[in-house]
């Protein structure tokens, strides 16, 4: 269970400003992981969600107005969960490629752990677009912000740029899919074939 402080959307008025409320937010949006994961956005339920908190109902009411409420904050707090998971597999002025090849493995020992994050983040393509798009474009321009300091070191070539990154992105979410939700590979080995790619081309030479 994660340690940081939850997003929670809404109102101001919303947010816990205490340990406990903020461990009960925590306990609603671990929940609506599983929940929303196991059933979907349309099957899972409100009561569901306070059932598997172990949470009365009226606690979900405190945070949240809607499901589609909670769903946009999970979706939020995913997205950041992955944002750590990649930034702690690293250690601080790795190499260009060492970085890339860390965060990899980083996410994939996260999807590994929590395979119903494909489920939540696809659905949610139709139930709250914005977020959807948001998700992929946070996190798109992370790894260009990488490619660039790589290129500013001089380790990479210049020229790399958005596109780029969403290659490298849309790589590494379908060797999630396949490696650590289908299957449980070694996340080190998938990620140096990653690293490979991205290192010799598949060119013969």
């Amino acid at each position: 269970m994660s340690t940081e402080q939850p997003s929670a959307e809404g109102s101001a008025s919303k947010i816990p400003r205490t340990e406990r409320g903020r461990r009960t937010l925590r306990k609603l949006l671990d929940a609506a992981a599983l929940e929303f994961g196991e059933h979907g956005f349309h099957e899972a339920s409100i009561t569901g969600i306070t059932r598997r908190a172990g949470t009365a109902l009226g606690s979900f009411y405190t945070y949240f107005n809607s499901k589609d409420e909670i769903f946009r904050a999970l979706v939020d707090d995913l997205s950041g969960k992955v944002r750590e998971a990649a930034r702690n597999a690293r250690q601080q002025d790795l190499p260009a490629l060492e970085t890339e090849r860390a965060s990899l493995i980083g996410f994939l020992r996260f999807a590994a752990e929590h395979k119903e994050i494909y489920r939540i983040i696809d659905e949610c393509e139709f139930v709250d677009p914005a977020s959807f798009r948001q998700h992929y474009q946070s996190t798109a321009t992370r790894i260009r912000e990488r490619l660039s300091e790589g290129i500013r070191k001089g380790e990479l070539r210049e020229g790399l740029d958005e596109a780029h990154a969403w290659a490298i992105m849309g790589m590494n979410v379908f060797l999630g899919l396949r490696y650590a939700v289908w299957d449980d590979a070694e996340a080190e080995e998938i990620a140096e074939l990653a690293n490979s790619i991205l290192r010799d081309g598949i060119v013969k030479r």
